[in-house]
């Protein structure tokens, strides 16, 4: 109910030239009203003065007065949408029990929209400006935001780790091949993560297949058990 009054109201100030809410709005003799500049310059190109609502035609160009009541309206709307629009955007950037947190924020930690591997710091949308704009930050890796970086950096040559050696089965960086793991072989991390994923989704496929397969035969044997029980307790009974 409160979407669709908000959404009523948004319509009752909307300027029928510009489709804006009204700016400045003023109201000509056949009652309708438009944004000032908008109706003064549509009078001004017309042949003939027309009302651009009720197609209403005036003699002379039509006066303009000014319409305090819708301005008074208009002003309290305008108000009332950038309250609401403020606060759903500051929920929103909040972070939450379990998000990553920007690292620079020092009173409410909002929630952050990337990590860099080269400052080893995640940022809030504020915060992450300077790595969008400046020349020397924007060559900078950026991820989607995660926890403990440190992790995700080679201990050897501070490097991010972007590739998988499948010969000691670790993850390396792109200097790693060609300082320490010459003759190994290399795959993309990316690759080596979708690789595993998909055989741990097999692998618990399986387990699930396996443990019905228990299951029904626990079951199988409880109502062998409850068979017996019914039959001893028969020919005790005869």
């Amino acid at each position: 109910m409160a979407a669709a009054n908000y959404q009523r109201s948004e319509d009752q100030f909307l300027c029928s030239i510009c489709l804006d809410v009204f700016t400045d709005p003023v109201t000509i003799p056949c009652g309708h009203n438009f944004c000032k500049n908008c109706i003064s310059q549509h009078l001004d190109t017309m042949d003939q003065y027309l009302c651009p609502m009720c197609k209403k035609a005036f003699n002379t160009k039509p006066e303009l007065h000014v319409n305090t009541f819708i301005s008074g309206m208009v002003a309290q709307f305008r108000q009332s949408a950038q309250q609401k629009s403020s606060s759903s955007s500051s929920e929103q950037q909040e972070s939450k029990p379990g998000e990553v947190s920007c690292d620079v924020c020092t009173e409410t930690k909002l929630k952050a929209l990337k990590s860099c591997l080269v400052c080893l710091t995640s940022y809030c949308e504020t915060h992450l400006e300077p790595h969008q704009t400046a020349s020397g930050l924007k060559r900078h890796q950026l991820i989607d935001p995660v926890k403990n970086l440190e992790d995700r950096i080679c201990t050897k040559h501070d490097k991010p780790l972007e590739l998988f050696c499948k010969t000691d089965q670790t993850c390396v960086c792109t200097l790693c091949p060609v300082l320490d793991h010459k003759t190994h072989e290399f795959v993309p991390l990316r690759e080596e993560y979708e690789k595993k994923k998909a055989e741990l989704g097999n692998t618990e496929a399986e387990i699930q297949q396996m443990i019905q397969k228990r299951q029904q035969k626990i079951q199988e044997i409880k109502q062998s058990v409850d068979l017996s029980e019914k039959d001893a307790d028969r020919e005790i009974a005869e």
